[in-house]
């Protein structure tokens, strides 16, 4: 054994003889690989006593071992020599840490004959691992990763906080509880735009209306809002009557909400017109709406005196006064053509029909398929002139009405009709020739015509009206 403790000493030997085996050393010591040396220099008495199996070493020096202590920590020594003895041989020390730290190393070591403590032991402060960011919210720790630090968490605006509100670094180096989370539990807030009443459009029974989309706030998802419309775009056309706009707003976590507002179209009307005696009323859109433009026609054999149209103004009168209409006063002592056929125009059409004499077969046959279609021909503001026979027995009659032989002639110039034979022309309103005849038309093939070529919008309407007035 004595062979050993010299491994682990350089000494400097003074020998005196003393009873038994009696050595005396003064030296100088450190501990291999332990970090700490101890340069002091002094003598140590001892003596060594073989048992038969072991060598016995009694030290009188009291101190054998350095003194141990620990940084963050205290120790808890029992030495064979008693509570003043620390560092003795033989001394055990338990190795205790300040709360917030723990033991690396070991919880006990004792003095050796090596003069060296039979392990190394240190107190590291307890520290949790550093707590993961914090989606939609934060978090404040009182101590940082320290033990014991108390971390508080919480959300941003919009967003509920679900889970441990705060976790503890404990001394087992982990956080107590769970990682919370926080939730969007709260819909957005929308605001429609007010209702609103509008008026139709001058002449149409709907009007086009513009609106700004609504004001949507979310404190959660300022930009992940998905807006849905029930109901008609802005900027689309709004018939009359009362139309429901819904707007439903979604965020990220499909919390809904939603808001509404009306919108009424109406439309202003003027008092319904009442027909004209012998004649009638074409009007646009609904008849007697704001902007509606309606027409006075009249029968055949009559003509308008007055304003030709009447509007539907926006304080819901109508313009103008209104006409009538009174039989056509046709003045056939006229000495030209054209004093007569000014007196058609944009009022009637003409039919002429030249004929050689009266008992021409052709002409006999027309006007007897005239004479049936009275109706039709009033309805279509076709007046007949007949010319019959040539110079100087000729005849010209318009309702009853002779012309005179001059009329007659220059008519027959006019409009390229012959009395040498049958033939007839359609002339239009404004005195255009329209359609030529050179054997006798029914009347079906020649209201087919001035049904499909000469009638104008409101006189075609009129005729599908009344065409059953004439079967």
């Amino acid at each position: 054994m004595l062979r050993n403790l010299l491994l682990f000493l350089s000494v400097s030997v003074r020998m005196a003889a003393v009873n038994g085996y009696g050595y005396r050393y003064g030296y100088g010591y450190g501990y291999e690989g332990s970090g700490y040396s101890y340069p002091e220099s002094r003598d140590t008495d001892y003596s060594v006593q073989y048992t038969g199996s072991a060598y016995h070493v009694d030290y009188r020096e009291p101190r054998w071992c350095n003194h141990l202590r620990v940084e963050d920590g205290y120790v808890d020594c029992r030495s064979p020599r008693g509570p003043n003895y620390r560092s003795t041989l033989g001394t055990r020390c338990a190795i205790l840490c300040d709360r917030g730290y723990r033991l690396l190393g070991r919880g006990h070591v004792q003095c050796l004959v090596s003069r060296r403590w039979s392990g190394f032991s240190r107190c590291k402060q307890v520290r949790c691992h550093m707590l993961p960011a914090f989606p939609y919210g934060t978090y404040i720790c009182s101590k940082g990763s320290a033990m014991d630090s108390r971390c508080e968490y919480i959300c941003e605006q919009g967003y509920q906080l679900e889970g441990d509100r705060t976790r503890v670094c404990l001394q087992t180096g982990q956080w107590s509880g769970t990682e919370p989370f926080c939730v969007d539990h709260e819909p957005p807030r929308i605001k429609c735009p007010g209702s609103r009443v509008k008026v139709a459009e001058p002449g149409k029974m709907m009007t086009r209306v513009y609106w700004d989309p609504p004001r949507i706030k979310d404190p959660a998802d300022k930009h992940s809002i998905k807006l849905i419309l029930k109901g008609l775009r802005s900027g689309s056309e709004f018939a009359e009557g009362e139309h429901l706009i819904r707007y439903v707003a979604y965020d990220r976590e499909r919390n809904k909400a939603s808001c509404k507002f009306t919108i009424r179209v109406h439309v202003k009307r003027c008092p319904t017109l009442k027909p004209l005696l012998h004649g009638y009323i074409t009007c646009t859109s609904d008849g007697n709406n704001y902007g509606a433009t309606c027409s006075y026609l009249c029968d055949g054999g009559y003509e308008r005196q007055g304003v030709p149209k009447r509007v539907c103004l926006f304080n819901r009168s109508w313009s103008g006064v209104r006409p009538s209409c009174v039989s056509i006063q046709i003045n056939t002592e006229v000495t030209s053509a054209t004093a007569l056929l000014d007196q058609f125009y944009e009022k009637q059409r003409l039919l002429i029909i030249s004929s050689p004499s009266p008992s021409d077969v052709y002409y006999r046959l027309q006007i007897n398929m005239l004479q049936q279609a009275t109706c039709g021909l009033d309805l279509r503001h076709i007046i007949l002139i007949e010319l019959v026979g040539s110079p100087p027995r000729v005849v010209g009659r318009l309702n009853d009405q002779e012309l005179s032989s001059d009329v007659i002639d220059q008519l027959r110039q006019v409009h390229y009709l012959s009395s040498m034979y049958f033939n007839m022309v359609l002339i239009d309103k404004y005195g255009i020739d329209r359609e030529r005849y050179i054997q006798p038309a029914s009347s079906g093939e020649l209201f087919s015509f001035v049904d499909e070529y000469l009638l104008h919008k409101e006189e075609r309407a009129l005729q599908q009206q009344k065409t059953e007035q004439c079967d």
